[in-house]
């Protein structure tokens, strides 16, 4: 009896046993399920913050109420500068209320100077520190120096001189050719020719060591600017815009002569910045890797500002640069057949007075057939043989001397 009840109780132990054990398993597979679910909501709710902030930087806004998107337009660009425009001369700021003029000055070599010029310099900057009545803002500003433009420009004159070159080589060939100069002409020419000559090979090794030089990019260059401010609040009075912009660059210009006159004192020379010159600042200043590369002309050329608007038609660049074209090879064909006539009665002079003595043969027997019927056959047969069996120097000079004689005898009898 008690060996059943100590079974049955063995048995409702192990029933008891394997359904907790079943709910255990039970309840870890519900936890891995919520840890699961709770991990993927996390990935959603971070994925969509990541497409939310690429809408943001790509210029695209949602809006969470309408879940409309917002497109921001290039004006909402000039909200990160810190200027409005650059308009005669001037930098303009807030909205026309701040005008800004630049000073560039060129540095002087302080360290090569004897101690009397230092002191002399010294005291300038003094007197323009104790001249000054306005605030003022140096600003330095390093840059690599681009010589691609020097490069462009000795580029331009080495083709000029080319030029020039090769139609001094085409007239001496010319004077060579047509043996009316005498070798003292010749000399003279054919060394103006080989200046002209070194002067060429001089300007290409310019350009080519140039061109090496611009390969290194450690080469910098600074320039020091001072930069004067007009606030347009100072006038209690009002005005408009344009009366605001013309007080503000006579005032502005009237600072800026008078701090170039007085920096000249200590050596420094000082120029106020154009329009063009204010926008190369900004631009290495807001783009300085990409300005060392490429430059505000280039940039400016390219058309960048054609991205935000409409373009000219590439068939019209096409055009234009067709017309372009045609009118180069027009000119330079129109100069060579210039050329071409020009010389042609003298190659044909040339080519008669090589041939001078058959010229001579041929026309005196021409001569002797036309007066055949007079002179008789016999003699023009005979005359026509003599001709052609006597040598072409010895006829033609006797031609000449029969001339000269004929000549002299008509001037006895008159």
């Amino acid at each position: 009896m008690n060996n059943m009840d100590s079974n049955a109780l063995s048995g409702i132990l192990s029933i008891v046993l394997g359904v907790a054990f079943v709910i255990l398993i039970i309840l870890i597979v519900v936890l891995i399920i919520l840890k699961f679910r709770d991990s993927k909501q996390k990935k959603d709710v971070n994925q969509k913050n990541d497409m939310i902030g690429n809408d943001k930087n790509n210029g695209i806004d949602k809006n969470k109420t309408t879940g409309e998107y917002k497109q921001y337009n290039k004006q909402s660009i000039f909200d990160f500068m810190e200027f409005d425009k650059i308009e005669d001369n001037m930098i303009v700021q807030k909205n026309g209320r701040k005008f800004l003029m630049v000073i560039e000055c060129q540095g002087i070599n302080y360290d090569l100077m004897s101690r009397v010029e230092k002191v002399g310099v010294e005291e300038g900057f003094q007197q323009f520190l104790n001249t000054l009545r306005h605030p003022i803002q140096i600003y330095i500003q390093t840059r690599t120096i681009n010589l691609e433009e020097s490069i462009s420009t000795y580029k331009v004159k080495i083709k000029e001189i080319e030029d020039k070159y090769n139609q001094m080589l085409f007239r001496y060939n010319q004077m060579r050719e047509s043996n009316a100069y005498t070798p003292a002409d010749l000399d003279e020419y054919w060394f103006e020719l080989t200046k002209q000559r070194n002067l060429l090979e001089y300007g290409k090794d310019i350009v080519s060591n140039t061109e090496k030089m611009s390969l290194n990019r450690n080469i910098l260059n600074k320039k020091y600017f001072i930069i004067i401010s007009y606030f347009a609040e100072e006038n209690t009075e009002k005005y408009d815009k344009d009366e605001i912009r013309n007080i503000a660059f006579s005032d502005l210009y009237t600072n800026a002569q008078a701090i170039i006159r007085t920096l000249s004192s200590c050596s420094v020379s000082g120029k106020i910045l154009t329009s063009k010159e204010l926008v190369d600042l900004l631009y290495v200043a807001y783009n300085r890797d990409d300005s060392e590369v490429f430059g505000i002309d280039k940039a400016m050329m390219a058309g960048y500002e054609d991205l935000y608007s409409t373009s000219v038609d590439v068939y019209e660049k096409k055009v234009r640069a067709l017309d372009e074209l045609i009118h180069d090879r027009a000119i330079d064909l129109a100069n060579e057949t210039i050329e071409k006539v020009k010389s042609r009665p003298e190659r044909i002079a040339k080519e008669k007075e090589d041939n001078l003595d058959e010229l001579i043969r041929k026309m005196a027997e021409l001569v002797i057939k036309e007066n055949q019927s007079h002179v008789g056959q016999d003699i023009a047969e005979e005359a026509i043989k003599e001709i052609e069996n006597d040598e072409g120097g010895n006829a033609n000079e006797k031609v000449q001397k029969k001339t000269t004689r004929t000549r002299n005898a008509k001037t006895v009898n008159e």
